[in-house]
């Protein structure tokens, strides 16, 4: 069930709360750290009253869905940024570049060919993050950890300072704070600044591990009707 206005923008303040707190504890600049409001499987009105209650970053999983609820409201609040975290199909890379501000499901060289060519049909590019599967889990997108090396390597050779940097969703059930580490000490061998980690049960830690990207959906608008990875 969806949460009322006045819950979300609660919620909200709750969730920079302790990400406020995470960050001073953590001895970093207040500002390191950005909320990304995941707003997947929820209606516009959602997302509309989190923007009244002042936030600006949003997550979605699919493109469909995202060029259904954003366009209006981006039109309404031209500061507003979407970023794309669902594993992303080949076919939905021209809409995903019209449409997102950040693509953080990067993992695999036909989906960088993909975008590539819509970034020359559509004359930009979003920013970009290389989704690395921690856990090497089988159903899961990114890139398997042996790989990401060399698929870094060649996406920064290949999209420049468009690559940002990385993003994992460690798998459920296991203490997430050695992917966390693992994918900050990659971004620091690449150069890479931003690091995509965190979601509604472990964002504290992930802030505490050098997370620059939180991504927080439940804890913000409450519980969804499916359990989709990005939360």
């Amino acid at each position: 069930m969806d949460m009322a206005a006045s819950d979300i923008g609660k919620a909200l303040d709750e969730v920079r709360g302790q990400i406020a707190e995470a960050v001073e504890i953590a001895g970093r600049p207040s500002d390191a750290v950005t909320l990304v409001a995941v707003s997947k499987f929820h209606p516009a009105a959602a997302v509309e009253a989190a923007l009244h209650a002042g936030q600006r970053v949003f997550g979605e999983n699919r493109v469909q869905e995202a060029a259904e609820k954003f366009p209006a409201l981006r039109a309404q609040y031209p500061d507003l940024r979407l970023h794309l975290i669902g594993g992303l199909q080949t076919n939905k890379a021209r809409e995903a570049v019209r449409i997102a501000d950040v693509i953080e499901s990067l993992d695999r060289p036909s989906l960088s060919d993909a975008l590539a060519k819509a970034a020359d049909q559509e004359g930009c590019l979003p920013d970009l993050l290389v989704e690395v599967n921690t856990g090497d889990e089988p159903q899961k997108f990114g890139v398997p950890r042996e790989n990401a090396d060399e698929f870094i390597r060649q996406s920064r050779k290949r999209f420049g300072e468009k690559l940002r940097g990385l993003m994992c969703i460690p798998p459920a059930g296991e203490d997430p704070v050695p992917h966390f580490r693992f994918l900050r000490s990659l971004a620091d061998q690449h150069g890479l600044p931003v690091r995509s980690m965190g979601m509604s049960a472990d964002y504290p830690r992930a802030i505490a591990e050098g997370a620059t990207l939180v991504r927080v959906g439940t804890a913000i608008f409450g519980a969804r009707p499916t359990g989709l990875a990005g939360d």
